[in-house]
């Protein structure tokens, strides 16, 4: 991380045991981030923290290494049984989960932990037998519930709990799942309990001192760590020149790794077509993707096989892909949070990223609610003609959808699918085709 964004507190300075101060080392820890310097002391003094910090601070790392040394400090039961984790971490989405484990496994690569990981979409045996060992347990509120409810683990012995990105799990109406397991494991006073969110709104600060043990509040306000490594730009445009200066902007930031996010699937797949169509190389990530597909594309964007990656905001939180260059939105949010989330996947680990967004005529009213909330100016500014690409509406390619099989019956012509129910089909004269009935073709 670059050093002007770091602090002057050093992790060796913390007093923590040989094998978390190696994982440290192995992940070439030396002075911690804003939030790390505030957190990680309390932590290691054993009592709660409620953190507020954005996406891309040290978050991770800052619950980790608390959890670990706690675990170290308070060992576990001897009635504690296998398949009873010591420690649960839970994420709002199966994207930030993995992304967890996976820095996880680094802190606590010489301290003898299992570390499991279960979300949902794919691996659903393997995840299960994978629970019969474990130490800390981390997971998406559905699958974890799932898990809990066929009595594969339980929170009878669950010493620490971290609740991540805190005020998505609202966003996503997972909070009657987190209150349900929360319930379910011992009294705040008898573990450590860690909760993190970009913003510590009213309702997130309500659900931390109800299942939490009196936490102390740690701050890191947005406008000091993420706006001001971004370089953001907006540029007006018709919506018909969306896509010329879309490609445009790659053509000219050749070999920089972007996400270009949207705010539809349909969106996603116009823009893939298009891309492909002219010779820009990309991938889709979208919540309709399959989560073994969806892993293989992002370890291809990781690895540099792919450049760009055209994604909704299913991408904008937990994912952290070195080297993003780029962010570019084709479609403002609708909601201001977002945003800060999208830009935050580049300028990342104290390095500078550019945020490019395309204010068009469907989502420019977005913009001052973004700017309110970022307390910030974007400048905005017409695009030169040299970046607007020459784009034949015929070079799109078309993304092939699976189908849902028939099952039997008539079909509706018009619907392409089964008759409503007691519906009779309306008798339909037919009109002559004519010149100014004119086919779609987006």
């Amino acid at each position: 991380m670059s050093e002007k964004h770091l602090t002057e507190t050093r992790f060796d300075s913390f007093d923590f045991t040989d094998p978390v101060m190696q994982g440290i080392r192995d992940a070439g820890f030396t002075f911690c981030t804003p939030i790390q310097a505030l957190t990680i002391p309390i932590l290691l003094e054993g009592e709660d923290v409620a953190g507020q910090a954005q996406t891309g601070t040290g978050k991770t790392a800052a619950f980790m290494l608390g959890t670990l040394q706690y675990l170290h400090d308070h060992p576990a039961s001897e009635h504690r049984r296998p398949n009873q984790p010591r420690a649960i971490i839970i994420a709002p989405t199966r994207e930030l989960a993995i992304q967890i484990h996976k820095d996880a496994e680094l802190l606590a690569k010489h301290t003898g932990l299992k570390l499991r990981v279960v979300y949902g979409g794919s691996g659903y045996e393997q995840q299960r037998k994978s629970l019969e060992e474990v130490d800390i347990l981390i997971g998406t509120p559905g699958r974890l519930i799932d898990y809990l409810k066929q009595r594969v683990y339980n929170l009878d012995a669950i010493q620490a709990v971290v609740l991540d990105e805190a005020d998505r799990m609202f966003d996503l109406g997972f909070i009657k799942d987190i209150r349900f397991l929360l319930r379910r494991m011992p009294h705040p006073r008898e573990r450590l309990g860690m909760l993190f969110s970009a913003t510590l709104s009213y309702r997130v600060t309500e659900l931390a001192y109800e299942h939490m043990n009196d936490p102390r509040i740690a701050k890191v306000e947005s406008d000091s760590v993420t706006a001001n490594r971004v370089r953001q730009i907006g540029y007006m445009v018709a919506n018909d020149e969306k896509i010329p200066l879309l490609i445009g902007l790659l053509r000219a930031h050749e070999a920089a790794r972007t996400i270009i996010f949207v705010n539809t699937k349909r969106a996603a797949d116009q823009v893939w077509g298009y891309l492909e169509g002219n010779g820009i190389s990309c991938a889709i990530l979208s919540g309709d993707v399959p989560q073994k597909k969806r892993l293989s594309l992002l370890r291809k964007f990781q690895e540099g096989e792919v450049q760009v990656l055209v994604a909704t905001d299913v991408a904008a939180r937990g994912l952290h892909i070195e080297d993003v260059s780029h962010v570019i939105n084709y479609d403002l949010p609708t909601d201001a949070e977002d945003y800060v989330h999208r830009i935050g996947r580049t300028a990342r680990a104290g390095t500078d990223g550019d945020a490019i967004s395309l204010v068009c005529e469907t989502y420019a009213m977005s913009l001052p609610d973004i700017e309110e909330y970022i307390k910030a100016r974007i400048p905005v500014e017409m695009p030169s003609l040299d970046l607007l690409a020459e784009v034949d509406p015929a070079s799109r390619v078309r993304t092939e959808r699976r189908k849902p099989r028939q099952s039997g019956g008539k079909r509706n012509a018009s619907a392409g699918g089964k008759e409503a129910p007691g519906k009779p089909r309306s008798r339909r004269r037919r009109r002559k085709p004519s010149a100014n009935n004119a086919t779609r073709s987006d």
